[in-house]
């Protein structure tokens, strides 16, 4: 009978163990600013920001995977000038009245060895949902000693075609590809 519960007892920590190495962090809004650049007309490279972000992020690093799902306040673009900032906000961009936030979501992370390489997902922006993958350039996971809790960064980079999703306002001289670099700071729940 010891016999059994000893194998018990070790099945079950066995079956828990998986679930237990999932961490789930939140994403810190002041150390997340996702950047976008786009070429204007020739001249010069245009680069903006988005100022509210909120999501999660689950990492299973024995297990080398994860899921992220991020959602962007779009009426927070800062592009450094007000006006500027009103046009892209509107129907001719962003359409803030009809699609207040993009959005990302992934239910895997793509592991190199012990670190995070790439998260293939979902975008959404002005409704339309396409495949896109998130190249994490740099990745680090420590204690944050300024919060006194357990934070994960990274910085990944990606392009979209702004036309599929329907933004096609000034094309072609407004450029189609937008590169989006994000930094990403969350702290452990």
């Amino acid at each position: 009978m010891k016999k059994t519960h000893v194998f018990v007892t070790l099945l079950a920590v066995a079956v828990a163990a998986p679930a237990l190495a999932a961490e789930t962090y939140t994403i810190d809004p002041n150390h997340t600013l996702p950047v976008y650049e786009i070429n204007h007309f020739g001249w010069s490279t245009q680069r903006g920001r988005f100022n509210k972000v909120s999501g999660k992020i689950t990492l299973d690093r024995s297990a080398k995977t994860g899921s992220m799902q991020v959602t962007i306040d779009v009426a927070s673009v800062d592009s450094g000038v007000a006006k500027l900032d009103e046009h892209l906000t509107s129907e001719d961009f962003f359409d803030v009245a009809k699609h207040p936030t993009m959005s990302f979501k992934a239910d895997k992370i793509v592991f190199e060895g012990d670190k995070p390489k790439s998260v293939p997902g979902q975008f959404t922006l002005l409704g339309v949902t396409k495949p896109l993958t998130l190249t994490i350039n740099s990745f680090h996971c420590a204690h944050n000693a300024f919060a006194k809790k357990d934070a994960c960064g990274a910085d990944a980079v990606a392009t979209i075609k702004r036309s599929d999703f329907g933004m096609d306002t000034y094309l072609p001289g407004l450029g189609d590809e937008v590169k989006l670099l994000i930094n990403v700071e969350a702290f452990k729940d």
